[in-house]
């Protein structure tokens, strides 16, 4: 964070992120994103992270259109962070648009001064891959070779690159969406990104895309249990991202069940949230958070056979420390527009005595 000079003493100027600037600084790196979640995700566990409940309008109770404000504080390194989000459920169908946009905006807490506003969705996109990916270098076999996806949109996508991160061996993928269509367009991106993947259309057929995979992910907005348990074989890894993706049979015959908080889990709408109301699992069930799995103090994959079920509902903090640590490399490779909020204070203006209407 630049010092500002005598000559500009009251001036406040941040950096301004598109998309575009942060991809091109090579910002789409998992590897970055895992790391920030590690050092934050110990941090909170220190109690060295500020992380307030977030706010929820509602517009729309039937579609769930909303937007959310999501803030998060990381005293190591003196930042504030808030992730403003849209979710507008609809947009797909009614304007062929996405369903998600999301600002960071940044500031450091030394003198309170904003110091980043950045385009949000991508970090929100990589957080989400970033945690399922996270899990899987604790809990997924080792050498996997075939991917599963019910859902082919963004967060299938990205979850694909951040699996593969993790687990170089993948060398199949195997999709299923709603339509041959969604299929085909989910292969046709990432046969261009990860062109030595075996890609395998399911034709719409959940079992088709799971059955005898190494790991499994839902990446769905349905709520309605479509991966069934006799489609996940022993040693299998189920990364679980959405609502309710799956029938609870799923989670009753996994030998290990990892959140990423099971405290805020179960208050929410996942399939494990659905079992804990309905009396079907409970706390005792739950094998760890994954902070248990990054310090050390639990074990991960412990067998070749064990079914192991994944199950993030996503923490802010996670988000703002993401969204950081883009900006400080974005900052580091000099890229980023610097925009000035004020020149000065008000009543220093030379012109203010102009300005002012009585």
């Amino acid at each position: 964070m630049s010092t500002p000079s005598a000559d500009d003493h009251h001036a406040i100027r941040f950096t301004y992120l598109s998309q575009e600037t942060l991809l091109q600084a090579g910002c789409l790196d998992f590897t970055l994103a895992m790391d920030a979640v590690r050092r934050v995700i110990i941090a909170h566990r220190n109690n060295q992270v500020l992380f307030p409940d977030k706010i929820v309008q509602i517009f729309d109770e039937s579609t769930q259109e909303r937007i959310n404000c999501l803030p998060a504080t990381m005293r190591p390194e003196k930042v504030c962070g808030m992730k403003w989000v849209s979710v507008f459920p609809a947009n797909v169908d009614k304007y062929d648009c996405q369903n998600l946009t999301a600002i960071f905006v940044l500031s450091e807490i030394e003198r309170g001064f904003p110091i980043a506003v950045m385009e949000g969705t991508l970090a929100s996109n990589i957080r989400v891959a970033a945690i399922g990916s996270l899990a899987a270098d604790y809990l997924a076999p080792k050498e996997p070779r075939v991917i599963g996806f019910i859902g082919a949109g963004e967060q299938a996508k990205m979850h694909l690159l951040a699996m593969k991160v993790v687990r170089p061996s993948l060398e199949e993928c195997r999709v299923s969406a709603k339509t041959a269509r969604e299929e085909e367009l989910f292969i046709e991106q990432m046969s261009r990104i990860v062109p030595g993947m075996r890609f395998v259309h399911a034709n719409t057929n959940g079992e088709a895309a799971t059955a005898e995979a190494d790991i499994i992910v839902t990446a769905t907005s349905a709520q309605a249990p479509l991966l069934k348990a006799a489609w996940m074989k022993p040693g299998s890894f189920y990364s679980h991202i959405g609502g309710w993706e799956d029938e609870y049979a799923v989670a009753k015959q996994c030998d290990k069940i990892v959140c990423d908080d099971w405290e805020t889990v179960k208050h929410r709408t996942q399939t494990l949230s659905r079992m804990y109301k309905d009396g079907e699992l409970t706390d005792d069930d739950i094998y760890c958070n994954l902070v248990d799995l990054v310090a050390g103090d639990k074990p991960g994959r412990q067998r070749d056979d064990e079914r192991i079920y994944f199950d993030a509902v996503g923490l802010s903090f996670f988000d703002v420390a993401i969204a950081y640590a883009m900006y400080e490399r974005a900052v580091d490779r000099g890229v980023g527009q610097q925009l000035t909020l004020q020149e000065t204070t008000i009543f220093e203006h030379e012109h203010i005595a102009e300005w002012v209407r009585l």
